[in-house]
């Protein structure tokens, strides 16, 4: 895509604007490293469309791949110019968070994804003992309605099947219901009062969740 014009968001807009490539680059500023943990965060992109994305900004420099040392395939990181995108990332959530949201459809809401940043929220050095499982039911779900995030030390597992531990603590709730506090449209003390989601189980954990569990950066709501 070329506009043919030396205005610097003309030519910003060649590079960035192809479809997924700011999503690839926010998970890059995310910490995902490696081609599947890019898939994870991106959902429904195909592995030659991510393929082509990946080639494209490493020849505009934006990444960098190294392989893996003693497996297969490469990992993925970020470049200078790729780091200095983070702060204009941010602003256009935070601009989402005023003119987008209202976007929003029942399509946009998945699982996956919500899984994926409820386990790049968690604050390890603040759940007693570093070391926690917590498990999530999603009664709008029918296949693999139970998810479990396994927290030890700075270690923290995703697992759709029964991991065989004591549960800590108890979330039942939508996947909408859940994302919705994650985003920071309504508060865990909102949302619990109208029973639209429960919580249970330890009182260290249940007191104050969002001292182990934060919220979206964009969060507007209080505490």
């Amino acid at each position: 895509m070329k506009y043919g014009q030396f205005c610097p968001i003309a030519k910003t807009t060649e590079i960035l604007g192809e479809k997924w490539t700011l999503l690839i680059i926010r998970e890059l500023l995310m910490g995902s490293t490696r081609f599947s943990e890019l898939q994870r965060g991106l959902s429904s992109i195909s592995p030659a469309l991510l393929t082509r994305r990946l080639v494209f900004l490493e020849q505009n420099n934006l990444i960098f791949k190294k392989k893996i040392s003693g497996g297969r395939g490469y990992q993925y990181f970020a470049t200078k110019p790729t780091e200095e995108l983070l702060p204009i990332l941010l602003s256009l959530g935070d601009w989402g968070m005023r003119w987008a949201k209202d976007y929003l459809t029942d399509e946009d809401y998945d699982v996956d994804f919500l899984m994926l940043y409820l386990n790049r929220s968690i604050i390890p050095e603040n759940i007693p003992g570093k070391e926690a499982v917590i498990k999530f039911k999603f009664l709008d779900i029918e296949d693999n309605p139970n998810w479990w995030l396994l927290v030890k030390d700075k270690d923290i597992d995703i697992c759709i099947k029964d991991p065989g531990k004591d549960v800590d603590v108890y979330f039942t709730s939508t996947v909408k219901t859940l994302s919705d506090v994650w985003l920071g449209l309504t508060t865990y003390k909102e949302i619990i009062k109208t029973e639209d989601l429960l919580v249970v189980g330890h009182k260290a954990l249940t007191r104050n969740i969002t001292s182990w569990l934060s919220c979206s950066p964009f969060s507007t709501k209080p505490l």
